[in-house]
């Protein structure tokens, strides 16, 4: 079934968009929640007639995306979460949390035009922005652990318990032996 789209939908496509989906998808939820309309060649001709109207419009729009792409190309955010001793995070890093961190640094961006896969664990990822169908913005989110120091204490204290315990493991087979050698002398 092929759809205009009235509004842009991330991971469908932009606003003014023929874009072919599902018939379910089009009937029960695009088309009742205003998000589209049925692609029939009359619709066409006139979404061909107001983009030829609009175009001047539509060159503003993207000159103030590429602005705003600008001004966050050269941002890299390094969010803290709380790990465990594994490395493994609890909870997760996602959208939210890229577009809290780009608040404080003064760079208002909304966050349902950024799209991230969910960091579950410490190292680098990649978050895009979406400012308009031809401009988008790769941002590197580097997830670092909050605790940092506890869980580097915690790793040596294992080490050093790790180390003291093999020399004890090999000290108390030595002594069972000869315990279980005296036991039969006293008989």
């Amino acid at each position: 079934m092929e759809i205009i789209l009235k509004e842009d939908i991330i991971g469908l496509g932009y606003k003014n968009d023929i874009v072919n989906v599902k018939s379910g998808y089009g009937r029960n939820y695009l088309i009742p929640q205003g998000k589209g309309v049925i692609a029939s060649p009359m619709a066409k001709k006139i979404l061909a007639e107001n983009l030829k109207q609009q175009a001047h419009k539509l060159a503003a729009l993207k000159a103030e995306a590429e602005k705003k792409a600008e001004a966050i190309k050269d941002v890299a955010l390094c969010i803290a979460a709380k790990v465990s001793a594994t490395g493994q995070l609890y909870g997760s890093v996602g959208v939210n949390q890229v577009a809290e961190e780009l608040k404080k640094l003064g760079k208002d961006v909304d966050r349902k035009i950024i799209t991230m896969k969910d960091a579950k664990t410490i190292g680098d990822f990649t978050a895009m922005v979406h400012f308009h169908k031809e401009v988008t913005v790769e941002i590197p989110v580097k997830v670092v652990a909050e605790n940092a120091a506890e869980l580097k204490a915690a790793a040596e204290e294992e080490k050093k318990l790790q180390a003291v315990a093999p020399a004890k493991e090999e000290e108390a087979p030595v002594e069972a032996p000869a315990q279980e050698e005296a036991a039969p002398v006293e008989e």
